[in-house]
């Protein structure tokens, strides 16, 4: 097992990592919209999913991996009325490559933010 761990994502705020790969298959932790400095971006659900993109990004690159390699995301969202529009905005990061997706409607996230994505990717 390998930890992953960059400074261009939000640290961890529990006993956890941002990610660990094994062979070569990288499992995320669940991004927040949190900035790299911990600090929540804004209660916009469009920035809150942009920024958790950001954060995701992060984390694969430091894995070895990318959006295209992702096979399985999971999402979680507060409120499933916001849905079409984390439907769209997931649409621009996974156009062409569509991993296999689950997402479910929670009563509540870590620091009280309205979305929550984990990924599972292929490592290059």
């Amino acid at each position: 097992m390998r930890v992953v761990s960059t400074k261009k994502a939000p640290a961890a705020i529990g006993p956890y990592s941002q990610g660990i790969v094994v062979n070569n298959v990288f499992y995320s932790s669940g991004q927040i919209p949190l900035t790299e400095e911990g600090k929540l971006i804004s209660d916009d659900i469009k920035d809150q999913t942009h920024q958790v993109f950001k954060n995701i990004k992060a984390v694969l690159h430091e894995a070895g991996a990318s959006l295209e390699t992702v096979v399985k995301a999971t999402v979680f969202i507060k409120n499933m009325d916001d849905f079409s529009i984390i439907n769209e905005i997931y649409g621009e990061y996974f156009s062409e490559h569509k991993p296999a997706r689950s997402c479910v409607e929670v009563s509540r996230l870590p620091k009280d933010v309205q979305i929550e994505i984990e990924v599972i990717a292929l490592v290059k």
